[in-house]
C-alpha cells in the first residue's frame, strides 16, 4: 500500500470510522434508561451515563466548534461556561435531550474536521501543537474511555435496577 494513498483518504475514514463507532457506543450506554437510572450516582464523582454524554458533547464544542472552528461562545451550539471540565446536568435536561445535543455536536464536529486536512495544526495553550489527526484520535481516545465508564455505569445499574435514592 502506498503512503499517498493512505494521506489520500483510507487512514481518515479509519479515524473517522473509529471516532463514530465510540460516539454510538457512548450513546449505547445510556439508552433505554429511565431518566432516574440516567443520572443514579453509583460512583463519588458526578459521573452518571446522562453526565457522560452531557461531558462528551462539551468536549465535542470546545475541541471542534472552538479550537478548530474558531466560533465564539455565542455561536456554539449548546456551549456554556459548564463545558468546561463538568459533567453537571441541569434538572431540566432529559436524557432524550442530551442524547441528541451531543448528536448535534458530532455532526457539527464532524463538518469542522472536514474543512482541515490530517496535517494541518494548530497551537493549543497547554497543549502544544496539535493536529488535527491528534485531535480526532484524542476524541476517539476520550469517548472509548467514557463508554468504557458507561458500561461499568449499566452493568451496575441493570444489575440493580432500585431507583436512585
Amino acid at each position: 500500500m502506498s503512503t499517498t494513498r493512505i494521506t489520500d483518504g483510507l487512514e481518515r475514514t479509519v479515524i473517522e470510522n473509529m471516532l463514530d463507532r465510540n460516539r454510538e457506543a457512548l450513546i449505547e450506554t445510556a439508552r433505554g434508561l429511565s431518566e432516574a437510572d440516567a443520572r443514579r450516582r453509583l460512583v463519588t464523582s458526578l459521573t452518571t451515563p446522562i453526565s457522560l454524554l452531557k461531558h462528551a458533547a462539551g468536549a465535542e464544542r470546545i475541541w471542534f466548534q472552538r479550537f478548530w472552528g474558531g466560533l465564539d461562545e455565542s455561536e456554539c451550539d449548546g456551549y456554556s461556561k459548564r463545558d468546561e471540565g463538568t459533567f453537571t446536568v441541569t434538572d431540566d435536561e432529559s436524557l432524550a435531550d442530551v442524547i441528541a445535543e451531543f448528536e448535534r455536536a458530532s455532526r457539527r464536529s464532524r463538518e469542522i474536521a472536514a474543512r482541515f486536512d490530517l496535517d494541518e495544526t494548530k497551537d493549543m495553550p497547554g497543549e502544544g501543537t496539535v493536529s488535527m489527526r491528534w485531535t480526532l484520535l484524542a476524541m476517539i481516545e476520550e469517548f472509548a474511555r467514557h463508554a468504557g465508564h458507561g458500561d461499568i455505569l449499566r452493568e451496575q445499574i441493570d444489575a440493580d435496577p432500585r431507583p436512585n435514592p
